[in-house]
């Protein structure tokens, strides 16, 4: 099963502070809109998302189709496929991909410590 790119995306209480946080730690802004509450930053390959008052809970976040430069992937799993690995296994979805369509389309699932773990195809 491939993944794609992985990040972590973290509800913060104040963007700006938390932007300055982690500049110290060497992370610069990839993506985003600062005025839109939410960044992307990245320390070599390493990703965060900082997200103000859009969701409750931290999420980790799988991006099929894109490597950590956000750069389309010859080779992956479409986010549908990985689905329904996922249901055949028994998995529950929190919330599902139309199996339906193609191209972007997300799902969310849960682990055991009530995680949430978004897969967001983007391509």
């Amino acid at each position: 099963m491939k993944l794609g790119a992985f990040s972590i995306s973290l509800s913060v209480k104040n963007i700006k502070a938390s932007k300055a946080f982690y500049e110290t730690l060497g992370f610069k802004v990839f993506a985003g809109d600062l005025e839109k509450n939410y960044l992307i930053m990245k320390n070599e390959e390493t990703l965060i998302g900082l997200f103000q008052g859009m969701f409750e809970n931290n999420i980790l976040t799988f991006n099929p189709g894109w490597d950590s430069n956000t750069q389309i992937l010859e080779n992956f799993d479409d986010v549908r496929t990985i689905q329904k690995e996922l249901k055949d296994k028994g998995i529950k979805l929190e919330t599902e991909a139309d199996e339906n369509t193609s191209g972007p389309a997300s799902f969310v699932v849960l682990d055991p410590d009530g995680n949430a773990i978004l897969i967001d195809q983007h391509v």
